[in-house]
């Protein structure tokens, strides 16, 4: 499969000023497959070693601090040489040798013409304490789920050859719309994780995808026993079974009390933090005023939490494929499609989208980018902007304005709509 990540991965490769590499992300995103392909293919030979496969590993690095003196330990393991700028070392799990973790620091320090990049489960749990990990001594690359474009990439190669060649203001060919929109559609009920998408593309059977969702769903709620610290693992549990619910108000902010009747803020806060680190959900602050910089104007205790993978929000909220196939209107819809364009909107800027929502404004999602902040308005349909979205427009002096809907694209007198299926463009369309 394409994933965007190798083209980081590559310029690290050639940055003089490499560092060991940790990728982070959610449990099944695509980490493994992504360090040995990148091994695979850009390097003369690769090496692999996974802590929790090979428990006799860790005495490596319990006992040996030089990074040299590990090269070798290593090389007698695989019975080849590791040879520094040719061979990429791979750490899979890491977590569960701390040791190893830390000695990344000295490969930094001693040895920064070795190439070692590492990955983990819940790793963002842990590296969320900055006493755990080498701070500064290592470079950090995010993983999320496939992003629409690399899922019409591995699934329908035609159309993404003419997907990439869209440009802005460019008039999309009817014929392209509707089949752009029907992978949108697909890509709903599919979403990005890597195990849905390759069943999909074998077998064609929505039955496997949601069997795969849900037992996805399950291990990763099995997974908040681990590695969890000191934070209770059943109120990790209670917040992450009440996100459906949570979206489905009209409001969509996060309530502490639909968690648990009566619920605080006190209880629940760590709970949150480790779901957002651990990489399973996705928060947005709403804002005081939709200024530079945003984060200067977080209300830090009004948010949304949205799940880190469209289709398996998809699943949990139990939406019948028909609802989103026959273009209908249904319950959860407008919670759906805002998780959609989040996760096709997160790693295009270098600040993280926002909401506003006062007594006279509702805005989707608001962008930063430069200094200009950018309005966005999400729509479920080919209904145009809501009233007071276009009030709001008229009366601020913002230089674009965005709309997302299943309209093909158009520039109307002050908002730009942009197709669903392109929210991955954004930041190419201003």
């Amino acid at each position: 499969m394409k994933r965007n990540a190798m083209h980081a991965l590559i310029n690290w490769k050639s940055d003089p000023e490499r560092k060991p590499m940790i990728l982070k992300g959610a449990r099944q995103v695509g980490k493994t497959w992504l360090m040995k392909e990148f091994g695979k293919n850009y390097y003369k030979n690769f090496v692999y070693f996974n802590f929790d496969e090979e428990d006799e590993l860790k005495s490596i690095f319990e006992t040996n601090k030089n990074p040299h003196r590990i090269i070798e330990l290593l090389s007698l393991i695989t019975g080849e040489k590791i040879m520094p700028e040719d061979t990429l070392i791979i750490f899979d799990e890491i977590q569960e040798c701390p040791e190893a973790l830390n000695t990344l620091k000295y490969f930094n320090e001693k040895a920064n013409d070795y190439h070692v990049i590492a990955a983990g489960s819940l790793l963002g749990t842990l590296l969320a304490a900055p006493k755990s990990y080498p701070v500064g001594m290592i470079n950090l690359l995010d993983i999320y789920p496939l992003t629409f474009d690399e899922f019409l990439a591995a699934v329908d190669p035609a159309l993404y050859a003419y997907y990439e060649s869209i440009r802005k203001e460019q008039q999309i060919e009817e014929i392209f719309h509707h089949r752009l929109l029907e992978s949108y559609h697909n890509y709903l009920i599919i979403g990005g994780m890597p195990e849905c998408v390759a069943s999909w593309i074998k077998y064609k059977d929505p039955a496997r995808i949601s069997q795969i969702q849900h037992e996805l769903i399950t291990v990763y709620e099995n997974d908040f026993s681990k590695h969890n610290g000191k934070v209770n693992n059943g109120r990790i549990l209670m917040v992450f079974r009440s996100i459906v619910a949570q979206l489905a108000k009209p409001n969509e902010k996060f309530m502490y009390g639909a968690v648990r009747e009566g619920g605080r803020a006190r209880d629940f806060e760590e709970a949150i933090e480790w779901l957002v680190s651990a990489g399973m959900l996705n928060r947005v602050y709403n804002i005081s005023k939709p200024e530079h910089p945003l984060s200067a104007f977080d209300k830090q205790e009004q948010f949304k939490l949205f799940v880190f993978d469209t289709g398996l929000l998809k699943h949990m909220a139990g939406i019948d494929n028909r609802a989103i196939l026959l273009k209908k209107d249904y319950q959860f819809k407008g919670p759906l499609i805002e998780n959609y364009v989040l996760q096709q909107l997160r790693g295009q800027f270098e600040v993280e989208p926002r909401y506003f929502s006062d007594k006279n404004s509702r805005i989707d999602f608001v962008l930063q980018y430069g200094t200009e902040i950018i309005p966005v308005e999400v729509k479920g349909g080919e209904n145009k902007s809501a009233p007071s979205f276009k009030k709001y427009i008229a009366e601020s002096c913002h230089k674009h304005a965005l709309r997302f809907s299943e309209r093909s694209y158009r520039q109307d007198v002050d908002i730009i709509n942009v197709p669903l299926y392109l929210a991955g463009k954004t930041k190419q369309f201003l």
